[in-house]
């Protein structure tokens, strides 16, 4: 029998896709899934983006995108990186692709040969340790406790550099803990990155819009302009704008790294969907009062499920600055049994329990490099959110 490639040996589906898929199993057998598991806004895209859409597709734009993007996406995402970043961008340096996961798949598969290290700030998105040996790399993981506020440190960031190093990778707000640098935080780790130019920096801004309590969202290629040549910044439309299914992400950065990267996007997918671009333009241009609406409600659901999982027996929960995820430690409910009569050793056993007897989906910290935690969105609505908090906290009580 034909064999299949090896270069997957060590990658696992997703944790969260396949919480997804087992809460849609129970979900089909008529139980009522509280789902958490998921980082997708409830909320609906703004329908000025919607109206965009519909218009390009009346008008006839639905040829063949330019495989990088179109003109006048290509504007809106420079307006963009200008107003909120103060980044300024030639077309030559903008690429518009897939979701911005695969503007980060085709950065590493353009530059990362056999035992090129990527330090990942771990917990980190799960897709990027992934990605990295997917592209022949070595995912070299950096611890950033909870005492810490799950941030990276500036002589932890050091230590983890070697001659081998090709990619730094940022991601603030985080994935899955919701932690963001302050920008004398930043400041510190770029004046590390500074010490190492052979090394490119990669940052994950596709939270930064949802900060909370006045915080303020900077961008490592903004706080220290000496890494410009080197950095490569990733956003999209899908967690500002609530449009996770368009598929729209950008980036910008050097030119020789974009036009490799171009040029790996050419032998996948080639470019996006025209339709979506136009909508992504008026999401970008258009108003952005919709955007602070949301990040308030998402405020008032983060300080609840805060509030409500730090009353939970053997939950301790950290209050984020930013995205809409909390990362509770959960070492507390380890070596207990559940009421059903499940022993609890580890956090994916405490997330599998919680969904086959809570009928509530979380992910385990493990999948994201950090135990005993485990992720929690709260990207739904205050019913929803209300309803899980009681039978997480009824399950806890229940343990012994």
């Amino acid at each position: 029998m034909p064999t299949l490639a090896s270069r997957l040996a060590d990658v696992q589906v997703s944790a969260s896709v396949v919480m997804g898929m087992k809460a849609r199993e129970l979900a089909a057998q008529g139980v009522k899934v509280i789902a958490l598991n998921s980082g997708e806004p409830d909320f609906a895209t703004p329908a000025h983006a919607i109206e965009a859409a519909h218009q390009a597709a009346l008008k006839g734009d639905t040829k063949y995108p330019p495989q990088g993007g179109t003109p006048a996406f290509k504007a809106a995402i420079r307006r963009k990186f200008k107003r909120d970043n103060n980044l300024d961008f030639s077309d030559d340096e903008i690429l518009v692709t897939n979701g911005g996961k695969q503007a980060i798949y085709n950065a590493l598969m353009a530059t990362l040969d056999p035992g090129d290290e990527v330090v990942i700030p771990a917990p980190y998105w799960i897709s990027y340790a992934d990605m990295a040996k997917v592209a022949g790399g070595v995912p070299v993981t950096v611890n950033c406790p909870q005492n810490n506020g799950f941030k990276l440190r500036p002589e932890d960031l050091e230590a983890a550099i070697t001659p081998k190093t090709k990619w730094v990778m940022l991601n603030f707000p985080n994935n899955p803990t919701g932690a963001a640098c302050s920008r004398a935080e930043m400041k510190a780790l770029a004046d590390v990155l500074m010490r190492h130019p052979h090394v490119w920096v990669m940052t994950d801004d596709m939270y930064e819009h949802l900060v909370y309590d006045g915080f303020e969202f900077c961008t490592i290629a903004e706080v220290e302009p000496g890494l410009r040549d080197r950095t490569l910044t990733v956003n999209g439309a899908s967690k500002t704008y609530a449009m996770t299914g368009w598929r729209i992400g950008f980036c910008g950065g050097p030119k020789n790294l974009i036009k490799a990267m171009f040029n790996m996007q050419g032998q996948a997918t080639s470019g996006v969907s025209t339709i979506g671009q136009a909508a992504a333009a008026a999401a970008l241009d258009g108003p952005q009062d919709l955007v602070k609406e949301r990040a308030a409600e998402y405020l008032t659901r983060r300080d609840f499920v805060v509030d409500a999982l730090n009353q939970c027996p053997g939950i301790v929960c950290h209050k984020p600055e930013g995205a809409f995820y909390v990362f509770p430690n959960v070492s507390g409910c380890l070596g207990k049994t559940t009421k059903a009569g499940t022993r609890i050793t580890t956090d994916t056993e405490l997330a599998m329990a919680l969904l086959e007897e809570a009928h509530v989906t979380v992910v385990q910290g493990s999948a994201y490099g950090m135990s005993p935690y485990i992720r929690i969105s709260y990207a739904t609505n205050m019913g929803e959110l209300t309803e899980a908090m009681a039978r997480i906290k009824a399950f806890c009580e229940a343990l012994r």
